[in-house]
């Protein structure tokens, strides 16, 4: 087990004392199953203008808790951008609804974050010290099949977790996770049944999978999931927990706020709904890292290759740098260097007056039409993505007509930093698969909210 630092001991040495009344005991995953997801900012009626500033501070956070985290092996992971726009700001990006619930015989809700950056699943129950939810947090007494992990599970050592301990009074397994932004999760891990809708649409109930029973957590910001559900490469990830060879997900139009799949066991039909060519890019290994890299080669705008060698986007040997795909993150970040070649590519190629600040923006004026954007498309090993317009491009009109902007969804990953983050602005209408067995991603444009 991992060693614990002072406060982190302080806190399994206060989970030695406390006594929690637990319950003392099918189906199975083989088929493909399927969750819906709903984007964090959906429904609360935000204009173009504060859904850019909202999602820009979520990613700008996120792409610098990444960063640490990739530079230091052993660092925390940070699954989740704590947002800074304010005390009502959301710090997710999609939350996954698990069909019907956890537990049995009548399940609970639950609401946890999908993110391909981490790998433990989590969600509150038992509260001594948690955040507020929109539904009554997890009670295991209520559920048949709930049960705790035992410390002599191989995972509870050996799966991943940043620390875990053992209670000495009943041999339960502990676990602490702490976040970059001082949020944490702290509790037992436990095992349960989920029940996830068949593309069918019927139940299917999944047992014994491994879960974080959150009893003392703690998040900087006001958030409207339960938990967090990790879909990374480590063995506590729900994909590798239920051992399926294939996930995927087709985030619909965000500024549409309709529902997104996710499968677990993609459908084999990859043609269904799809509106261009399936293409494939293998996966870059990490063995230091859950996250998934990809090779990115360069990057094209309008007729020009941007002037970069390939070893800017590429993983160095200490394990930092390389390109990721995220669903946690919303707009894609790059290094100073690529996004500074990136701004001068789009100001030379866009006829439009360019705006000060951060982000790239262009005045725009009602009486004159918009002119043409130039392609973004990455170069990936194997395959070239051609992004449409509407997955990196925003207009956004002023409130008093008297104008507007056009801005570009790509920001700058931060000083120092040297990841290229992909995030799922840029993966809108796109069924996106994470082949599993032949370690690679399969891509191919697609009607998300037809699926």
């Amino acid at each position: 087990m991992k060693h614990l630092s002072v406060m982190q001991l302080v806190i399994c040495v206060l989970f030695v004392a406390i006594i929690c009344a637990w319950p003392t005991t099918s189906a199975t995953a083989d088929a493909t199953l399927r969750a819906d997801l709903t984007y964090v900012d959906s429904g609360h009626g935000f204009t173009k203008r504060e859904l850019l500033r909202r999602m820009a501070a979520r990613s700008t956070a996120r792409a610098a808790s990444l960063y640490s985290s990739s530079a230091c092996p052993h660092a925390v992971t940070v699954p989740v951008a704590r947002g800074t726009t304010g005390q009502a700001d959301y710090n997710s990006e999609y939350n996954i609804h698990f069909g019907i619930g956890i537990g049995t015989p009548s399940p609970q809700p639950v609401a946890a974050t999908l993110d391909t950056g981490s790998d433990l699943i989590w969600t509150q129950c038992v509260c001594m010290s948690c955040f507020e939810q929109p539904f009554p947090v997890l009670d295991p007494s209520v559920s048949g099949t709930f049960r705790v992990m035992p410390c002599s599970d191989h995972l509870c050592e050996y799966g991943g977790l940043v620390v875990s301990g053992c209670n000495l009074k009943d041999k339960t397994c502990l676990y602490a996770y702490d976040y970059g932004d001082k949020s944490g999760t702290y509790g037992t891990m436990g095992q349960d049944t989920f029940i996830f809708k068949a593309p069918n649409g019927m139940a299917a109930a999944v047992p014994n999978l491994r879960f974080g029973c959150g009893q003392i957590n703690h998040l900087t910001f006001r958030t409207n999931e339960s938990g967090i559900a990790g879909f990374g490469r480590g063995p506590l990830s729900l994909p590798s927990q239920l051992k399926v060879a294939r996930f995927s997900h087709c985030f619909t139009t965000i500024v549409e706020g309709r529902p997104s799949p996710v499968f677990l066991g993609t459908p084999d039909n990859l043609q269904a709904q799809a509106t261009g060519p399936i293409k494939a890019t293998p996966f870059v290994p990490n063995p230091r890292s859950s996250f998934y890299y990809l090779s990115l080669k360069g990057i094209t705008v309008g007729k020009t290759r941007l002037p970069l060698n390939a070893s800017v986007f590429a993983l160095k040997a200490d394990g930092s740098g390389g390109s990721i795909m995220d669903s946690g993150t919303a707009l894609t970040s790059f290094p100073e260097a690529v996004f500074e070649a990136l701004r001068k590519a789009f100001v030379s190629q866009v006829p439009l007056p360019v705006e000060e600040g951060n982000n790239i923006c262009f005045s725009t004026s009602p009486k004159e039409k918009l002119p043409a954007v130039p392609k973004l498309i990455l170069h990936l090993e194997g395959a070239d993505w051609d992004l449409p317009r509407e997955n990196y491009m925003i207009d956004i009109d002023h409130e008093d007509g008297t104008g507007g902007e056009l801005c570009l969804m790509i920001i700058p990953a931060g000083e120092g930093s040297s990841m290229t983050i992909i995030g799922n602005f840029q993966q809108q209408n796109m069924h996106i698969v994470y082949d599993l067995e032949a370690n690679k991603m399969v891509f191919v444009p697609a009607r998300c909210d037809k699926l």
